[in-house]
């Protein structure tokens, strides 16, 4: 299981990229570069998992600290 290391913030910010740029894919289908509005997966799958795997190879975490 991957570690939660993407705050609220940060997922939100995420999916609305993600989403934004699926959805330039499927406005502008014919496009010769449309197909790198696929990118978008990226953002949004991080998102939906809360974890990033690049913050984790650098150790960052937007997540709030637990203090008890």
């Amino acid at each position: 299981m991957l570690k939660k290391n993407v705050g609220k913030t940060d997922r939100i910010v995420r999916i609305v990229v993600g989403l934004a740029l699926l959805a330039g894919f499927a406005l502008n289908p014919g496009g010769t570069y449309s197909w790198l509005y696929l990118i978008g997966l990226i953002p949004l799958a991080t998102g939906l998992m809360g974890s990033c795997p690049a913050y984790t190879l650098f150790g960052f975490s937007s997540c709030p600290l637990n203090r008890k």
